[in-house]
């Protein structure tokens, strides 16, 4: 991987870090999640492996250090770099289409019921859930999962804009 794509990685990483830090807890510690968005756009602006690994592993470092679930660090490491791996996988699967608004809308919603579904069963088998997991799945992850149809394609189309006016050809497309 070249350096500005790690740049670009880095600093949409950094966008979502203070997202993420600045969202409080709704139910029972559990957030809406906006660093997964900018984990999507990332994936999709730079969709290489490497890439996909990497964001998975710094964003799920991220999260954990701000996360506001009782004991949700290591579900929130498990639950990026999973996610991260599917969103790839996603990606290869539609090719061409990855830049179509329905696509990144799609990737995004399977997205967060992914990360939130891991999350939520691995907090469940490490630590325990403070509320049942049909009500943090309906009351965090399903509408995470709208929210972020809208948050994803957004910050995908400002990123892409910025790209393209600044000129930059470092993108991998």
């Amino acid at each position: 991987m070249n350096l500005r794509k790690n740049i670009l990685t880095a600093l949409l990483l950094a966008i979502g870090f203070i997202l993420h830090q600045i969202i409080p807890g709704v139910v029972a510690g559990m957030k809406f999640d906006l660093m997964l968005s900018i984990m999507v756009v990332a994936i999709l602006i730079n969709s290489e492996f490497k890439n996909a690994l990497l964001t998975g592993v710094i964003g799920g470092f991220i999260t954990a250090m701000t996360t506001t679930f009782p004991g949700g660090q290591i579900a929130n490491v498990i639950d990026k770099f999973v996610t991260c791996i599917a969103v790839y996988l996603i990606i290869k699967l539609i090719g061409k289409y990855k830049e179509k608004q329905i696509s990144i809308a799609s990737i995004a919603f399977l997205a967060t019921i992914i990360s939130g579904s891991v999350f939520l069963i691995s907090a469940l088998f490490m630590v325990g859930l403070p509320a049942p997991f049909k009500t943090l799945f309906l009351t965090i992850v399903l509408p995470t999962s709208f929210a972020n149809i809208f948050v994803t394609t957004l910050i995908y189309n400002c990123v892409n804009t910025a790209i393209r006016i600044s000129g930059a050809k470092f993108v991998s497309r």
